[in-house]
């Protein structure tokens, strides 16, 4: 119901999305026209700035993906694009208001509202050091002696930049680096600052708002200063203002931490309506490269479903590391200690947290598709095999799927990247010549083509499933540790599908009196398009094979 002109009454309760819902995750430049990559880039009205590049290859490749995830393409400094020196303008590099409003009018636009930092090089932070009105006393100070010995930090840096102003050299908080200063939100502007900002990118198409770092708000001395109460109290005010400008949008917290704090975002459904699922990226690589899924069940098995009007949103790969702080109480410090030395033997790097007096690792940083191209055994031969049954699996979860652009281009670690920058992330963060790209694309040969087209035929299935709704009933099935199982039934309990993947490298039989099939109903494996046949008893799964067993067939 609409208020005002200007205000609607929103709807308790209610589910923002569907199974057609899938975001793609992406820099504004992951692919681009090489005369886009000079100092001097075109403007937005050329087809070779890189949103537009990006645009058109969404369209002429990935027409089954809703919505997309555009990381930040504000003017920034540092971190890719985390540094944010003004969040007004677009990056000129990549284009203008107009590019994102194109590619808003096609898909569901995510968008990044970095709300804990921005650049030590911004106007706000530049009038902070100059003492001046607007930013003077928008940053997050303390004294030299204030006590910061339990702040939870993600980073390795110092804490506390010494900067020096006008009034004196001033202890500014930093949480994930010195080029990233951090707001004080107990200054009312602050926040007044940040709701213009999400005015203005309602206004300008954006749909869902992704709450970068949001857990690191609000800070306290003496304490942890994360998830502290102030911040969720930011979030439910947040919500209230964006669901009454317009009813449809989301907010979803990016919050990399324990998965029993991360739940607390939800709030009361009055909170996030999305929460990352932070805890699935490790778990189901622990699956894939063990084969077994003892911790990936445990862990599905304590979940709680997503009441009405919340929902997950589901990843496993992204511009980011697979974090770790999200298995701690999940995974043994020896199934972690295994996962590290795994994914350091196919090539990836590891990113370190700052833990009191020690260091801890926070991240893994590598390619996906290297990921899992091996076992804790080594590397072998069913790399793609075991890559496509991760996003199988991902695709049938409760939740909204999120699907980082590298994973459907079957990209591989850049060592070249990493060794420019210095920078672990930049690993699994290419740029893709959009010309070249094409050409492997189109080679039906190659494995970037392969990867495409199975990801793109199971996205196609999935959005054709009622019972994927991201709200639909989800139980979690036991058949042993080599089989992952869960069971989905559809809103009106009409559909239900049996999603069950070998996450081994062994055949392995599937009875199908452990599934309960009723009798009187025909069955389908919607993945191969076949009927299974009343006189069937069991099923062979092929090494990583998945079937999604439903009692539609589409």
């Amino acid at each position: 119901m609409r208020l005002d002109a200007d205000c609607f009454e929103p709807t308790p309760y209610n589910n923002l999305w569907s199974e057609q819902d899938i975001v793609l995750i992406t820099y504004g430049d992951s692919v681009f026209t090489p005369s886009a990559t000079s100092e001097n880039a075109p403007s937005s009205t050329s087809s070779s700035a890189p949103l537009a590049t990006l645009d058109k290859f969404c369209d002429d490749y990935l027409p089954e993906l809703t919505g997309i995830h555009v990381l930040p393409f504000f003017p920034y400094s540092s971190d890719d694009g985390f540094a944010v020196m003004d969040y007004s303008t677009v990056n000129p590099a990549l284009g203008d208001w107009q590019d994102i409003n194109r590619i808003a009018s096609k898909r569901r636009l995510m968008a990044d509202l970095v709300i804990n930092h921005c650049s030590s090089r911004s106007a706000w932070f530049d009038n902070f050091i100059k003492q001046k009105t607007p930013g003077k006393d928008y940053f997050f100070t303390v004294d030299e002696d204030a006590d910061i010995s339990d702040v939870v930090r993600p980073r390795v840096s110092p804490l506390l930049r010494a900067t020096r102003t006008e009034n004196g050299v001033k202890q500014v908080w930093a949480t994930f680096s010195h080029d990233q200063v951090d707001f004080d939100f107990r200054n009312p502007e602050v926040l007044i600052q940040f709701v213009k900002i999400i005015r203005l990118y309602l206004d300008m198409g954006v749909n869902i708002f992704r709450l970068d770092a949001v857990a690191f708000l609000w800070k306290v001395t003496g304490t942890k200063c994360i998830n502290l109460p102030q911040t969720h109290e930011v979030i439910r005010l947040l919500r209230t203002l964006v669901e009454h400008a317009q009813p449809d949008a989301m907010i979803i917290t990016e919050t990399n931490i324990p998965n029993t704090q991360n739940l607390t975002y939800f709030g009361n459904a009055n909170e996030a309506h999305g929460i990352y699922n932070f805890s699935l990226p490790p778990l189901l690589v622990n699956t894939l490269i063990t084969g077994s899924c003892l911790y990936l069940k445990r862990w599905l098995m304590s979940m709680p479903p997503a009441q009405n009007g919340t929902t997950y949103f589901n990843f496993i790969a992204s511009h980011d590391g697979i974090g770790l702080r999200p298995v701690e109480g999940l995974l043994q410090q020896e199934e972690v200690d295994t996962l590290v030395e795994t994914m350091e033997l196919f090539g990836g790097k590891v990113s370190w947290r700052a833990d009191k007096d020690a260091q801890k690792a926070y991240e893994i940083n590598i390619a996906l598709i290297d990921a899992l191209k091996g076992t804790i055994k080594g590397e072998d031969h069913l790399g793609f095999e075991r890559f496509i049954c991760a996003h199988t699996i991902m695709l049938a979860l409760e939740g909204i799927p999120g699907i980082y652009i590298h994973s459907l281009l079957a990209t591989r670690n850049d060592y070249q990247k990493l060794a420019a920058t210095g920078q672990n992330r930049a690993i699994n963060r290419h740029r893709w010549d959009v010309n070249e790209l094409t050409e492997l694309l189109e080679d039906k040969h190659s494995q970037h083509h392969q990867v495409l087209c199975s990801l793109n035929h199971l996205i196609k299935l999935r959005k054709q499933q009622p019972a994927f709704h991201p709200n639909a009933t989800q139980f979690t099935l036991h058949l042993g540790l080599q089989l992952f199982g869960i069971w989905r039934q559809s809103q009106d309990r009409q559909q239900s599908i049996f999603c069950i993947s070998n996450v081994s490298d062994q055949d392995v039989t599937l009875p199908l009196t452990e599934i309960n099939l009723i009798v009187s109903e025909a069955w389908y494996e919607l993945i191969a398009g076949t009927k299974i046949e009343a006189d069937m008893t069991s099923m062979t799964l092929a090494p990583y094979q998945t079937v999604w067993i439903s009692n539609i067939a589409t």
